[in-house]
C-alpha cells in the first residue's frame, strides 16, 4: 500500500512537529485539534520551525512555502476520513487514545493504518477498540521531530507484516533511521533512558553529589551531549513522571519507581524548561 495522504491528531510540541516532517517530505497532511485555539497556537509554532530552518539556510523558502500549501487544520475528526495513514499525538491518556481510535477506526476507509506517537503505553490495548488491529502500530517519534533522526516502530502481536512494510517505507520517506520494538513499555529507548534518569535524581536527592558535578561527569566521562539532568529538564519532569508511573505499574519493578523528589517537583511546578524551572532555572 502507497500512502499518500497523512492525518495527525493533535498538534501539540510533537504532532506539530510531526505535521511539518511529513508536509516537508511531501505528503498532504491534515492535522485535527480538539478547538481552534490550540490549532493556531499549533499551526504558528510549525511556521516558526519553518521560518528558522530557512533563516538558518537549512530549506530553501519555495520548499517552506510548497510545504506549507500541504498542511491543513482543522477542528473536525471527519476532515481525516481519506487519509491513508493517521498518526494519534494526543496527550498520554489511555481512555482518551482509545477513545480516538474506536472513533478513527469507523472514519477510515479499511485500507488504511492507524499509528500512535506514545512514549510508554500499550498500543495492544488502543487496538482493541478496533477493527483494524492488523494495521495498527506505534510510531514514536523524538522532539524535535523535524531534527532528531531516529524513529521507533512498536509492534504488536496483532500488527501485519504489511503494514511493517508500510510503515518502514514511509519512516525512510521521512529521511529517518528506524528501530522496531515489541509492545512493552518504554519500547528501546525509555526502557533504558527511564531507570537512568531517575537513578540521577535519586544521587541529587540522597545528596551523593551535585547536579553539576552528576551532568559534568556524563557529558565527560561518558561523551553525552548532556547530563541525566539537563535531559530530564529537556524532556520535562511530568512526561517523565508519567513514563515511570506506566512502567512501574506494568512490571513492578523498584528501578521505575519515581523518586519522592521528583514528584514533588513536579507538584510544585517545576516541569523543567517549559515551565521555566526544573533541576536548572531557566527564568534568566
Amino acid at each position: 500500500m502507497e500512502i499518500r495522504k497523512v492525518g495527525v491528531v493533535g498538534c501539540g510540541l510533537m504532532g506539530s512537529g510531526i505535521v511539518e516532517t511529513c508536509a516537508r517530505a511531501g505528503y498532504d497532511v491534515t492535522v485535527r485539534e480538539i478547538n481552534q485555539e490550540f490549532l493556531n497556537g499549533g499551526l504558528a509554532r510549525i511556521q516558526k520551525s519553518m521560518g528558522r530552518a530557512v533563516d538558518k539556510g537549512k530549506m530553501p523558502a519555495e520548499e517552506r512555502d510548497a510545504a506549507w500549501a500541504r498542511i491543513h487544520g482543522t477542528t473536525d475528526i471527519k476532515d481525516l476520513a481519506g487519509c491513508d495513514l493517521v498518526i494519534e499525538a494526543a496527550i498520554e491518556n489511555m481512555d482518551l487514545k482509545k477513545q480516538i481510535f474506536a472513533e478513527l477506526d469507523g472514519l477510515l476507509a479499511p485500507h488504511a493504518i492507524l499509528a500512535s506517537n506514545t512514549s510508554s503505553l500499550c498500543v495492544t490495548e488502543m487496538a482493541s477498540v478496533t477493527k483494524r488491529g492488523d494495521k495498527m502500530l506505534g510510531m514514536h517519534f523524538f522532539n524535535p521531530v523535524p531534527v532528531m533522526p531516529l524513529l521507533e516502530f512498536v509492534r504488536t502481536i496483532l500488527t501485519s507484516d504489511e503494514t511493517m512494510t508500510t510503515a518502514r517505507e514511509f519512516g525512510a520517506s521521512l529521511g529517518k533511521t528506524m528501530v522496531t520494538a515489541k509492545d512493552t513499555p518504554g519500547f528501546i529507548v525509555n526502557l533504558l533512558l527511564i531507570p537512568y534518569i531517575l537513578d540521577a535524581v535519586r544521587m541529587v536527592e540522597n545528596d551523593l553529589a551535585t547536579k553539576e558535578d552528576i551532568d559534568t561527569a556524563i557529558k565527560l566521562g561518558l561523551n553525552h551531549p548532556m547530563g541525566p539532568l539537563t535531559l530530564l529538564d529537556f524532556v520535562g519532569l511530568d512526561t517523565t513522571l508519567f513514563i515511570a508511573d506506566a512502567m512501574f505499574d506494568e512490571f513492578k519493578d523498584p528501578k521505575f519507581a519515581a523518586p519522592p523528589l521528583l514528584r514533588r517537583m513536579v507538584l510544585a511546578g517545576y516541569l523543567g524548561r517549559k515551565s521555566g524551572r526544573g533541576f536548572y532555572d531557566y527564568g534568566k
